[in-house]
């Protein structure tokens, strides 16, 4: 019996480990739906495995960032008249099923910008209770998926056909833009909740089982060109943030109080074109956006209202900026790193453009995706407080913009741009060979 509890106490520790560095990616900016995880950057005794991928695909055209769920990646994208709901092996990308449906490269009250953009831009939502993926189109198709059932419809309706959101506002001198549905939807309990931007509500909460609605926001804005709904806690509250046409908005989930405004900030952009989702961090909102405003802000929420903490003339035209470990990271123009607590910038590094996205790994590194297929990992603050300090830098993966969102899962750094093409890493390579 001692000779058993030995053994187990040995093996504890390696079994917590793996747990603790595999972990799924099934949210808008991966599992804790800010930008970070629990998985190793792959760095090991100064390499980075990017010599080969391990596969290649293309899953259709449209910014949409992939999903990975027990050895299963999801993905959607168009093929120009339909969108095509994927998924293939995580391993080895082979296509497992496909389901589509029929949806134009554009939303019916799309103008402006059609040539750097094209197809699906929503994130998918993937609820792993019950196994359920829900998809919204650029035309405004909310579906939802039985990912157990070889992707079999549970429901469905178009936001734009029940709840008739109008087209988006021009903004001052600016030309009108309007890019039809951009935002993932949010599981929240048994709702979905998602950004309509319509008169019943800027926010609708619908039954996550049957897609029948359960409650809408008293606010009433015109939804922002943004990622999606973020989950926040307010006083002990639970509530979800949001940056609409008009700017931030704070909304109530508890019982008896759903949809009521907890706070507003306005925060309107030239184009509409906020784009960056808000960044959350406790009771903190950092909100930012080139355009107009070529800011970033941080804000303190109660159930008073926002109050703003520091103001910064630095900005983020795409990327939603990464908070942790006291720093705020994000790539547009320069790789930035600011301090949460005062706005204050730490370092800042050059070689990137207007597309980017970035990951913050377990063992204190960055991945940032960004131009037109640049990988590159730099060191956070923890292990450079004064320099940018890039590690490793792989350029030019594919043609075109790096829109999608990065996603690392299970030790495999998956890459997408907005054509398309999908390729996969496999970053336990590294530790393989330390192994040996």
């Amino acid at each position: 019996m001692r000779t058993n509890v030995a053994l187990f106490a040995a093996v504890l520790p390696a079994l917590l480990h793996g747990a603790a560095v595999a972990a799924d990616w099934t949210h808008w900016r991966g599992p804790n739906r800010n930008g970070t995880t629990s998985e190793s950057s792959g760095w090991e005794d100064g390499a980075w495995p990017l010599e080969k991928p391990a596969w290649k695909v293309n899953v259709g055209r449209g910014s949409t960032s992939p999903l990975i769920a027990d050895g299963r990646l999801y993905t959607i994208g168009s093929n120009g008249k339909r969108d095509q709901v994927q998924c293939l092996d995580a391993a080895t990308g082979r296509p497992l099923w496909k389901q589509t449906y029929a949806c134009p490269l554009y939303g019916r009250q799309s103008t402006g910008d059609k040539g750097i953009y094209a197809g699906i831009c929503s994130t998918p939502e993937f609820d792993e209770a019950t196994g359920l993926l829900y998809t919204l189109s650029i035309d405004g198709d909310l579906n939802c998926w039985n990912t157990k059932r070889g992707g079999k419809k549970v429901w469905g309706l178009n936001l734009y056909d029940k709840y008739r959101a109008p087209r988006r506002a021009q903004v001052g001198r600016s030309p009108r833009r309007d890019y039809g549905y951009t935002s993932s939807p949010l599981l929240h309990g048994d709702w979905l909740i998602v950004e309509v931007g319509a008169a019943a509500g800027n926010l609708i909460a619908l039954d996550k089982r049957t897609g029948q609605q359960r409650w809408a926001s008293a606010a009433k804005d015109a939804a922002g060109h943004n990622g999606g709904p973020v989950p926040i806690t307010v006083e002990g509250t639970p509530c979800v943030a949001v940056h609409t046409f008009a700017g931030l908005l704070i909304v109530r989930l508890d019982a008896g109080h759903e949809g009521e405004t907890v706070a507003t900030y306005p925060w309107k952009t030239t184009f509409a074109n906020n784009i960056a989702t808000v960044a959350v961090h406790k009771d903190s909102v950092v909100i930012t956006s080139a355009y107009n405003h070529a800011k970033i802000a941080r804000l303190k929420i109660t159930l008073a209202g926002a109050k703003k903490l520091w103001e910064r003339d630095f900005a983020s035209k795409v990327c939603t900026p990464v908070i942790h470990d006291g720093h705020v990271y994000w790539a547009w123009r320069k790789l930035w790193c600011l301090d949460f607590e005062t706005g204050k910038l730490r370092w800042q590094g050059s070689g990137f453009g207007d597309a980017g996205s970035c990951i913050v790994t377990a063992d204190s590194r960055l991945i940032v995706w960004a131009n037109r297929g640049d990988l590159v990992l730099a060191e956070t603050a923890r292990r450079s407080p004064d320099r940018y300090r890039p590690l490793a830098t792989k350029k030019s993966i594919f043609a075109h913009d790096a829109w999608p969102h990065v996603a690392l899962a299970a030790g495999r750094l998956y890459c997408k741009d907005r054509d398309g093409n999908l390729i996969c890493f496999d970053l336990r390579k590294a530790v393989r060979r330390k192994n040996r």
